[in-house]
């Protein structure tokens, strides 16, 4: 079994959405090949089930690293709920800890 890393990122949520009314902040999870970066699974506390289950399907299978733009640009083009900055934000701040923890 390969090793896999936790990380979350958070974001400020837009105060005009559901998710809003029940957290303050987008939490945003994935778990991660530590040697490839390649994302195996994720989750975020989007409101509902199918926001959180469209997030996991988009995210699972790309490198952190190398697939970063295609990453956000998926995003971008693809949701299209009013959570897209926080969750962006929370990707990147995945992002900077994975690559800070595999500098070290």
């Amino acid at each position: 079994m390969k090793k896999t890393l936790f990380i979350a990122g958070y974001a400020k949520l837009p105060s005009n959405i559901t998710a809003n009314n029940l957290y303050d902040v987008l939490a945003c999870a994935v778990e991660v090949e530590k040697e490839t970066g390649v994302i195996v699974d994720a989750d975020c506390t989007l409101a509902t089930e199918l926001s959180r289950d469209f997030i996991k399907r988009l995210l699972k299978g790309y490198d952190l690293l190398n697939d970063f733009d295609t990453i956000i640009s998926q995003i971008e083009e693809r949701y299209h709920g009013n959570a897209n900055k926080a969750l962006i934000t929370a990707i990147k701040k995945i992002k900077d800890k994975y690559h800070s923890h595999t500098n070290n």
